[in-house]
């Protein structure tokens, strides 16, 4: 990705995030020089991957296949004594038409809330540590409310609805055409991007950048060490 649609990406989700009234914490506004200069108050901000993130799965064609995301809170399973806090949140945002590659998880459990603007369509398959499709009926629970779909059955999250995805169960997000971004919610128990993500094609988590224009705000891999 070039890094100047990478910048253009997170103008456009801290617009969306304030147009739909959901505030990010101060370090999502520190300027590319400010980590320099904060290294030990950051330290775990820094060591749990916290703050601004967009991937194209290493595509290369992020407006059709990618996301957009902001860590705001993480623990970490690698290292539970500094860090004990078992669960996780992040802010995501998606433009009209795009989708996001089907995956699950081993551990993490998550709640997905559309948080504003367009719809969010999840659609559904069981998985197996095989990493196969299942063709066998998904259960899922949608605010509470148990439902029940075919394999590769879509359920739409309108904006305020949530759906609860367990370990195993593959995932594929995507936005209509139409209607604008749609901004994302995550509640999820500890999130570990390098261990716990289980595509079913093979893909990247992370992009290539082209330094074409100066970073805006650096990336959740970026930090100063």
């Amino acid at each position: 990705m070039k890094r100047s649609e990478i910048n253009r990406i997170i103008r456009d989700m801290e617009e969306l995030a304030k147009k739909q009234g959901f505030a990010l914490p101060p370090f999502a506004d520190f300027a590319p020089e400010k980590w320099a200069s904060v290294k030990a108050e950051t330290e775990e901000i820094r060591e749990n991957k916290l703050g601004w993130d967009v991937t194209d799965f290493g595509l290369n064609r992020f407006f059709d296949c990618g996301l957009a995301l902001f860590t705001i809170r993480n623990g970490n399973p690698h290292d539970q004594k500094k860090y004990p806090k078992p669960y996780a949140e992040k802010l995501m945002m998606m433009y009209p038409g795009q989708y996001m590659c089907t995956h699950y998880h081993w551990y993490k459990m998550e709640d997905i809330i559309n948080r504003g603007g367009n719809d969010l369509i999840i659609e559904l398959w069981n998985g197996n540590e095989a990493r196969e499709k299942l063709d066998t009926p998904v259960s899922v629970s949608c605010d509470g409310i148990r439902r029940t779909l075919p394999a590769g059955g879509a359920v739409t999250l309108h904006p305020g609805e949530s759906m609860t995805l367990t370990p195993y169960l593959y995932h594929l997000f995507r936005v209509p055409s139409e209607g604008g971004p749609a901004l994302i919610g995550e509640v999820s128990m500890c999130n570990d991007d390098d261990h716990d993500n289980c595509f079913f094609e093979t893909v990247g988590r992370f992009p290539k950048i082209e330094e074409d224009e100066a970073p805006y705000r650096l990336l959740c891999t970026e930090y100063p060490s």
